[in-house]
């Protein structure tokens, strides 16, 4: 009987009820701008540039971000839908109770990023960067995240299951107590002192044993 591991618990957005909803948005968003208490669907956020914008207590749903910066963003109890956040840039942000769900991440920035209660499920972050971070209370679930940039980043209670993560960097990142049994960390970038304590497949195993310098061959 295959065990199930245990998913990390993690408080979700706190949404209140009666968000005004708008399908277009050509409000032009200004530094230290608040944006709260609605929902946004079936809409497009395009060539926006502002630093230390709140946005609180909102939802995207289908909204594409397009030629965006939202660098030092407080963003907090808000759920992203289908949404397509490709290269958009979230440099030093804070992500307090934040869902991304079945979005496109390719490429998109977060470096030196706080993310307290924070999932990405079902979601394409293939090339976007987690750089120099801090993640408490963060899990992945059922994504494609290959060439992922976890380079330098604090994990505390960090979880990933089912997800791609093949050719991920992960240099200078403390990996212990890290479950990567499901998923797929082919040619990752990590050290033997930041695998350490780490959990891995049978399988995964062999693939890391070049870390310690040995070659693995059957006996016949």
């Amino acid at each position: 009987m295959q065990v199930k591991k245990d998913v990390l618990k993690i408080v979700g957005p706190k949404l209140p009820k009666g968000l005004e909803c708008l399908s277009t948005f050509d409000q032009r968003i200004e530094d230290e701008d608040q944006i709260a208490n609605i929902e946004l669907v079936d809409c497009i956020i395009e060539r926006q540039v502002a630093e230390k914008v709140s946005f609180k207590h909102v939802v995207f749903r289908n909204v594409t971000f397009s030629d965006v910066s939202f660098d030092s963003a407080d963003i907090e109890d808000v759920l992203f839908e289908n949404c397509d956040l490709s290269n958009s840039f979230f440099r030093g942000s804070i992500l307090n109770r934040v869902q991304m769900i079945n979005c496109k991440l390719v490429g998109a920035n977060f470096t030196d990023t706080s993310f307290i209660n924070v999932e990405i499920s079902r979601s394409n972050g293939q090339y976007a960067s987690f750089r120099f971070s801090h993640c408490k209370r963060f899990r992945i679930l059922d994504s494609i995240m290959p060439y992922v940039d976890f380079q330098s980043v604090d994990f505390n209670e960090m979880f990933f299951e089912k997800t791609e993560l093949q050719g991920g960097q992960f240099s200078g990142t403390k990996l212990n107590g890290i479950d990567f049994s499901t998923c797929d960390i082919t040619n990752i970038g990590v050290g033997l002192e930041e695998i350490r304590g780490a959990s891995v497949s049978s399988l995964q195993a062999v693939g890391l044993s070049g870390l310690l310098g040995i070659s693995i061959k059957d006996a016949f």
